[in-house]
């Protein structure tokens, strides 16, 4: 458990869309110190619903700071540079997803983290899902057989960005539950293809296909131009085969199989009770447990870069 918060060590930097979630997590968790927000009408509204918090207009007054840890919630592009600099100040870190545009930046905040002994943290929330973390567990206890592949699709009719493709706008959740389920595999390879269809050259729908040096192997499946709400994780192993659905919030255990012999071996399945609590909670405390006692985060720096190097490796085959 975190310890006891009376202490506020942590300033959220950027309080748009999802940074409103994170400055409300850590708020009740008694832990935010203050919001830097540029957007005059955004602080405005953090001073009306937060009065006992301080707001900041931008980036380096948060610095100047003693407080702790910093929250990046800012667009992606600005990620490593803000992260840089507040790793360079003393400060522990939260970055969300994506955690950088480009896999020698990531691979050099995570280098830095180390050296300087701050924790940094990259905001995979599907990691801290119950359900995922249920699946994790239950496959590295070796019930299900060796895993073989994983199948994930995030389909649904979203908010449309100008700025980014789906790939980069969705994926950091599904490749980072990729890899956490296949048991953090060295990549060997990507290939994707997508298609550009209210933009150009802005993918709307993407498929990736993912191998790994293990033999493993995985699927991502994403779009925001989608009629139905789509989102769900499927995983092969040798003796069971595991279904995360997401909409539903329910994980099925099928005791099915193809035996050496290639038979169909069909035994039934079984829906397993899981939890139900908010992952951005559980993602809010854990940055504050491991702030507080040290420890290395689940989706640490290197987690981080990992998820990057697909990101950009998918990106690459989708240029052509």
């Amino acid at each position: 458990m975190v310890k006891d918060l009376i202490e506020k060590q942590v300033i959220v930097v950027g309080a748009g869309n999802w940074g409103k979630n994170l400055v409300r997590n850590f708020h009740s968790l008694g832990a935010l110190a203050g919001v830097a927000e540029a957007h005059p009408g955004l602080r405005e509204a953090i001073a009306t619903t937060y009065p006992d918090i301080a707001t900041y207009e931008d980036f380096q007054s948060a610095l100047k700071t003693d407080v702790a840890a910093i929250v990046l919630a800012t667009p992606a592009p600005s990620h490593y540079e803000l992260a840089m600099a507040a790793l360079a100040a003393d400060k522990d870190v939260f970055v969300e997803k994506p955690m950088t545009l480009r896999t020698d930046e990531a691979r050099s905040l995570a280098e830095y983290a180390d050296q300087q002994g701050r924790i940094l943290m990259v905001g995979h929330l599907l990691l801290y899902q119950p359900a995922i973390a249920w699946m994790r567990d239950y496959l590295a206890s070796g019930e299900a057989g060796q895993v073989l592949h994983v199948a994930t699709q995030r389909l649904k009719l979203g908010k449309v960005r100008t700025e980014e493709n789906v790939w980069w706008s969705f994926a950091p959740h599904d490749v980072s539950v990729v890899l956490d389920l296949l048991g953090n595999p060295k990549l060997q390879q990507v290939q994707a293809h997508g298609k550009a269809i209210l933009q150009p050259n802005i993918a709307d729908y993407v498929q990736a296909d993912l191998r790994f040096q293990s033999g493993q192997s995985a699927q991502i499946n994403c779009s925001w131009y989608w009629p139905l709400i789509q989102r769900s994780t499927v995983v092969i192993a040798q003796k069971q085969m595991l279904v995360y659905d997401e909409v539903q919030q329910t994980v099925t255990i099928h005791h099915k199989y193809i035996d050496t012999s290639l038979n169909h071996q069909d035994h039934g399945n079984e829906i397993v009770a899981v939890a139900a609590s908010e992952p951005l909670k559980i993602e809010c405390q854990h940055f504050l447990e491991c702030v507080n006692t040290r420890q290395k985060p689940r989706s640490d720096g290197w987690n981080g870069v990992a998820v990057v190097e697909i990101l950009e490796e998918a990106q690459k085959s989708l240029d052509g």
